[in-house]
């Protein structure tokens, strides 16, 4: 497993600084979203005027050895008044469609970058990965009705990613229509078990929920993972903490990722510490290396 951060968490720093901050801590890996000021084109659904963005960090990133992952949950890329809106189950099809035009160029960028943060068992290592989620159901339509509007919106993400050779990582996410492990899988069968849909996992968000015991949820899930994002958190509070700061048993969840076969990212998301993203980064790196076997562990050389 690779040690990665998070483009959310990073603040008042060039990106391209920081990927080589990271790298020199000895970072493997990075979440990368776009979001106002890096990748912001994308918004309109398309690629066009972004190939040599696409070439400048192909480059930065195999510079700095380090693999990646695009994520797609920027707060206010569509919207700048309503958080994460539009979404795939909001009540308006325009809107829906709005979240789905940029996630089919989310997943193309995804296959330009070759995105790929690493692999479970059974899946392709070298399939680049585009992470996802549901969205908040904003209106009175019933479970039955807002699942359909998700997987109706999910088909054609579903078809371009298969056609490029991305694999989706859907996240469950409190609050979301799709919360917990145990919805994410019950999504996937309704969609028919697409061979390209597999699951981003949040470990704090599985205390938060009271997916317990922890370990047991996700041991029968691991060959699904394909994209890891690592934080602490308490029982029933979605606040992302730092490592060791809350109640997540990584000493349990860690050994088992490893065991069923994740070898992608880890990727540190505290987007509240982003004010003092470089201390988090050390912090961060410090516990990771604490919990994983030292062959995984790159030793830092600069800004210790």
């Amino acid at each position: 497993m690779r040690p990665g951060f998070s483009t959310n968490s990073i603040g008042n720093v060039p990106l391209a600084d920081a990927v080589a901050i990271l790298a020199d801590l000895g970072y493997r890996s990075l979440a990368l979203t776009p979001d106002h000021g890096l990748f912001t084109e994308i918004a309109t659904g398309s690629l066009a005027g972004l190939s040599a963005v696409i070439d400048r960090w192909r480059s930065l990133l195999a510079r700095a050895g380090m693999a990646c992952v695009i994520e797609s949950g920027a707060r206010h890329l569509l919207d700048p008044l309503r958080k994460h809106e539009p979404t795939l189950v909001s009540p308006d099809p325009s809107a829906r469609k709005r979240r789905v035009d940029f996630l089919l160029a989310a997943v193309d960028l995804a296959a330009e970058l070759n995105a790929n943060s690493g692999t479970s068992s059974g899946t392709e290592s070298s399939a680049p990965c585009l992470s996802l989620w549901s969205g908040v159901g904003r209106d009175a339509a019933d479970d039955s009705t807002i699942l359909d509007r998700l997987c109706s919106s999910l088909r054609s993400v579903i078809e371009r990613a298969t056609q490029r050779g991305v694999r989706l990582g859907f996240e469950p996410e409190p609050g979301m229509v799709i919360d917990t492990v145990a919805r994410w899988a019950m999504l996937r069968d309704r969609l028919g078990a697409p061979e390209c849909f597999g699951l981003t996992v949040d470990l704090g968000h599985l205390e938060c929920l009271g997916e317990l015991p922890l370990a047991a949820r996700l041991a029968p899930l691991v060959p699904h993972v394909v994209n890891v994002h690592i934080d602490d958190m308490l029982a029933c509070r979605h606040d992302h903490l730092p490592l060791g700061a809350g109640d997540v048993d990584f000493a349990a969840l860690l050994p088992l990722l490893a065991a069923g076969g994740y070898d992608g990212g880890l990727h540190v998301e505290l987007p509240r510490q982003s004010h003092r993203w470089l201390d988090t980064a050390r912090e961060s790196f410090s516990f990771l290396a604490r919990h994983l076997p030292p062959a995984t562990v790159h030793s830092p050389r600069r800004y210790r």
